[in-house]
């Protein structure tokens, strides 16, 4: 069976850093990424990473960054100068090969306040 643990959220102030995590296990994904779900809006892609390459949300290019473990099957959303419009429930995703099927982590909530 397939499983991504995703981990890291938590409370910080506008300005801090966090880091996220994401274990994928069961498969070998073609790519990875991240989505975040704000309360009364839509599940939005924040960055995504396969083969090396990766692709951000234009609200978060040069403040976040994803990188992985191929090695531990990670996923990484390093976070930095986090704003209150960063404040959402983010969610690992990932797709497998060769089905590129959907897999979702259970999500981390980030809360940035002022």
């Amino acid at each position: 069976q397939v499983h991504l643990v995703d981990s890291g959220g938590g409370l910080v102030q506008a300005g801090g850093s966090l880091r996220l995590s994401c274990a994928g296990s069961g498969s070998i994904f073609i790519v990875m990424g991240w989505y975040r779900q704000a309360p009364g809006k839509q599940r939005d892609l924040v960055a995504a990473i396969s083969c090396g390459m990766t692709n951000y949300a234009d609200s978060v290019k040069g403040r976040f960054t994803i990188s992985t473990d191929n090695a531990k099957n990670t996923v990484y959303l390093q976070m930095n100068s986090l704003t209150r419009e960063d404040t959402a429930v983010y969610y690992c995703w990932a797709q497998t090969i060769p089905t590129r099927r959907d897999y979702w982590g259970q999500g981390t909530q980030v809360t940035v306040s002022l």
